[in-house]
């Protein structure tokens, strides 16, 4: 549909005082599997990552809910 998009985006987080996994960077991908390799490969490094696609349409101010597609680990309270 035009006016639409898609983004997608990774999440990875560290466990900090008291074990509580906290957000320690987030970016942007290109495409959901691109974003499934890179948080594969960030995994082992972080206590939690996660993979975020949200569709939304900016020219009426819409903005989708989140669906997770690849999550592994800790990741907080991203719900």
């Amino acid at each position: 549909m035009p006016g639409t998009f898609t983004s997608i985006s990774i999440f990875a987080y560290d466990l900090y005082e008291r074990g509580d996994a906290v957000q320690a960077w987030e970016t942007v991908a290109g495409t959901e599997a691109d974003a499934i390799e890179e948080a594969k490969g960030a995994a082992a490094r972080h206590a939690g990552v996660l993979v975020v696609r949200r569709e939304g349409k900016p020219s009426v101010g819409e903005e989708g809910d989140p669906i997770v597609v690849f999550r592994v680990g800790k990741t907080g309270d991203f719900d």
